[in-house]
Order: C-alpha cells, then structure tokens, then sequence
C-alpha cells in the first residue's frame, strides 16, 4: 500500500477517467509543438478534437524507434530549448543513437514515479541505498539517486563494476539497498559469498533492472546477499527512465509488476496484427506517455513482450499490474517452425530442479540442412557431476514438452558460464542460410 506517494484515483473509472484527460492532453500538446507529430496525424486523418474516449486511441499512429534515430538529434521534440533542461540516450542502439530530452516538470514527475518504486518496495528514509549502476547519459544512475534523495534515504553512488569498491561500501557503510542489474546482483552475491562476508553485510532490500531475471537468479541473490525481498524495477529511457514499475514481493503476488498508470497508458498488443490481446496473454508494450512535455510518446512500441495481470494485488496496492518482461518481439527466433524468445527458456528452466541461474541457448545450421539446439545450463551450486546426466535428460524433456522442439543440452559446472556487469547475452544464433 502507498502512503507517501499514493494512486490519485480510487476506482477503475476514476484511472479511465484521468488517462483520457492525460491522453487528449498528450495529443494537443504535441499537434502544437511538435512537427513530428503533426504530420503524422494529419496523415492518419486525426486531430486532438477527434480523441472523445480511450478507444479513439487506436486512430493515432504507431511511433517507433526508427522514429526517434530518424529525428536526431531532438525526436518527438514538442518544447522550446527554454524548457529542456536535460537529455539521455538509451543504451543497446545501432546507428544513431537514440536521445530524449527533459523539462524540469518531467524530471519532477519521474522522481515521483521514481519514489513510488521505494516506497512499495519498503525502503525507508534510514536506508542507505547502494546505487551500482552506470552515470552520465544512461538514465539508471541519475535516476536511482535522484528519487532516493527526494525520498529522504542516503543515496551511495558507487556505480557500476568494482566489486572491491563495492564490496567494501557493502561492509564500511552498511548498505541496507542495492540497486542493480540482474547480472551485477549474481556477481555481487558470488563476491559476497566468496569472500565470507554475508554476515558482515546488513543488505535489505534488492532493486534489480536492465534485463530479466530468472527465479534461479533471484533466489541466488537473495540468498547471497542475505536480503528480505529481491524486486525487478521497470523503464525505457523513452518513458522517463527507470521508475516506471515495481514487481510485489507481497505473498501470492507472483512477483507481478505494478506500473504507474496515471504517468501512462499501457497497451498489450498482438506484435504482428498490432490488435488487443486478452488479458493474460502475451503481447507487446504499446506506451502512451499521459503528462510528458518535452519528448511526448504516443502509442510507441518498445517491443518487449508481456502479459496484463487482471484482478486485484494481495499487497492492497490498487495501480495495475503486468508480468515482468518476457522477451522482445524482434528478439524472438524462429526455430524448426516455433517462435522462441529467451524468457521462455527462463520459466522452463526455473521448473527444473537442479539447474543454476545462468544459460545459454546456440542455434546452428547442420551440414544436413536442419537446425540444432544447444542448452548450455549450469548445475546448481551444490550440485554433482554424477547427477549431469539425468539432469540434462530433465532439461530436454522439460523444453520438448513446453516448446515442442527437441534440443541437445550441456550441463556445465556451477559458475563455468560468463557473467557480466550490465546486460548478459543468452541467445546465439549463428544459423546462416
């Protein structure tokens, strides 16, 4: 339950309520101050008058990343150079980058998204918050400091890496937060452990976010750092930036993600037809931004695949939830006719016991013309060489049932597999035709 930074609406009328007003605003202001913009609704035959309800939301066009490293380098620019007052470039681009630009009233808002985040993650104002992330024109560094300091908690720059630096913050300053991602919370926790230092530590709380996380991860983390509760943090730097959701940790939640609904509109659609799913199904995240000045989003495609999760939260809070991230729509390959993003591979593995948290998954072209799959998994921690086999055995029965595909699977020793302090790559596909 938020107390500090609660929902501004207290019915599911009411949120439909406030994001059309969010939505006819959005679409105003960029008819008015962007030319982007214009010409793409006169264009589609739509104008800010034509937007009466939620459903007139399909009329607008898609906006797509190809939109924004075709507008360097200000895209979707719809305020003066009076107003912006920062920029940041996402990270994982080709070509030009992709760069969005802030006015105060934006960087204002995103603090607040920002502090939802620690607030249902049951940070305190006596927390002292290890921030290992990277600085400068990423939004992840800058964006967990400056929402920890308005929330009131003691902000530890360290940054990304080092984990001599940040194993002595860890032990010196007491750190009772990390802020993370994923791969840089395993190495942190091997560190730990390695060292001997879990009780020399007095971790809280986990923050993760950047990449998905497999419960195996999760769990090894948690344990490793000896901390309550392990949560994925959610944000595109096209929507402000990290901050944008919050997966529970409330019993019965399953982990699913609360998003701040009164910053933005979330569409799941189908990838390829571009049309509504069910909730509960996977789709992909349509964003429309609902108060952003400088660089409005309007039904942008991020791509990554997810599913709405309908009812309401065990934990009391009442702002939507979905699934964490799946995958990417344009990270999917297509393997002996199945469709396959890495997070699949994730869930089936989490079902099977004795397998590490770390995998990869290689695709090749035989000299018989069809494709392979290789599993390269790695045997829990306390696990046997003897018992390589068998578990190999349960991998591939697990993914043949679950993907209908076979595959070769390889069980190496726990920790033989690469890790990363930022986004670790585990789909290979080095197929050529």
């Amino acid at each position: 339950m938020l107390t500090r930074f609660p929902a501004p609406f207290s019915s599911p009328a009411d949120l439909e309520r406030l994001q059309l007003a969010g939505v006819q605003w959005t679409v105003a202001h960029a008819w008015n101050n962007s030319p982007f913009y214009r010409e793409r609704f006169q264009q589609a035959g739509v104008s800010p008058e034509d937007i009466r309800t939620l459903d007139d939301l399909r009329r607008l066009p898609f906006t797509t990343a190809d939109d924004l490293r075709a507008g360097y380098p200000f895209p979707l620019r719809s305020a003066s150079f009076e107003e912006i007052v920062r920029i940041h470039s996402s990270s994982g681009t080709t070509g030009k980058r992709k760069i969005l630009c802030y006015t105060q009233k934006d960087l204002d808002d995103w603090a607040r998204m920002f502090c939802r985040c620690y607030e249902l993650a049951g940070v305190t104002r006596e927390d002292r918050v290890q921030i290992c992330v990277g600085y400068g024109l990423w939004t992840a560094g800058i964006g967990f400091q400056a929402a920890c300091e308005r929330y009131g908690a003691l902000a530890v720059p360290v940054g990304p890496g080092n984990l001599e630096l940040q194993t002595t913050f860890l032990t010196d300053v007491q750190s009772t937060v990390v802020c993370c991602t994923a791969s840089m919370g395993l190495l942190l926790a091997e560190e730990v452990q390695r060292r001997g230092l879990r009780d020399r530590i007095k971790v809280r709380k986990v923050i993760l976010g950047a990449e998905r996380s497999s419960e195996a991860m999760l769990a090894k983390i948690r344990e490793g750092l000896g901390a309550e509760s392990v949560h994925d943090i959610t944000g595109l730097t096209e929507v402000y930036g990290p901050g944008t959701g919050l997966s529970c940790a409330a019993p019965g939640a399953n982990g699913a993600v609360h998003y701040w609904a009164d910053y933005y509109l979330l569409e799941i659609l189908d990838p390829e037809t571009l049309q509504p799913v069910a909730p509960g199904e996977v789709g992909e995240m349509v964003f429309t931004t609902l108060r952003k000045e400088a660089a409005p989003l309007i039904r942008y495609r991020s791509r990554d695949l997810t599913r709405l999760i309908p009812g309401d939260c065990p934990c009391g809070c009442t702002f939507p939830r979905h699934d964490r991230i799946l995958g990417r729509s344009d990270d999917v390959v297509i393997f002996r006719g199945v469709n396959i993003y890495p997070g699949q591979i994730d869930e089936i593995l989490d079902t099977v016991a004795g397998v590490g948290s770390e995998f990869q998954v290689v695709l090749d072209h035989g000299a018989d013309g069809r494709d392979y799959m290789t599993i390269r998994v790695e045997r829990g921690e306390d696990g046997a060489p003897a018992d390589d086999p068998a578990l190999a055995r349960k991998v591939a029965s697990a993914v043949k049932h679950s993907l209908m595909v076979s595959c070769e699977v390889v069980v190496l020793p726990y920790g033989e597999l690469p890790r990363s302090e930022g986004k670790t790559r585990r789909m290979y596909d080095n197929r050529k035709y």
